[in-house]
């Protein structure tokens, strides 16, 4: 099966799906997860849910960007990334790209539960 990498080249994050895929701006990504650095936690009741889960990471400080660019995606995956636009639907200065909007949500995935 398969993969295809992100990387960051010139402060833009891309997937590298035959040619490559523009995602958008590092510094955007960044600051829509809350920030460079990622703190794993787990609550109380996660621990109380799951008491054989290892929580040894928790405290364990993450860098956004790496975590990024060790993620890889399935063809499925960059195919719906593909079909989403990349431009802004609005002039709202709060509003993302959809396509953007998708790898984030993998991306807070990946930081909440670890890459698989």
């Amino acid at each position: 099966m398969t993969r295809y990498e992100t990387f960051v080249e010139d402060g833009i994050v891309y997937v590298g799906y035959e040619e490559r895929l523009e995602i958008g701006p590092a510094e955007d990504i960044v600051d829509i997860v809350g920030g460079p650095a990622w703190t794993i936690q787990y609550t109380d009741a996660e621990k109380r849910r799951h008491p054989e889960m290892d929580t040894s990471d928790e405290g364990l400080i993450v860098d956004v960007v790496d975590m990024l660019q060790t993620m890889t995606h399935g063809e499925r995956f960059v195919e719906t990334l593909a079909a989403h636009p990349a431009e802004t639907p609005s002039d709202d200065p709060n509003a993302i790209a959809p396509r953007m909007g998708l790898f984030v949500g993998k991306l807070l995935e990946n930081l909440e539960n670890g890459l698989d």
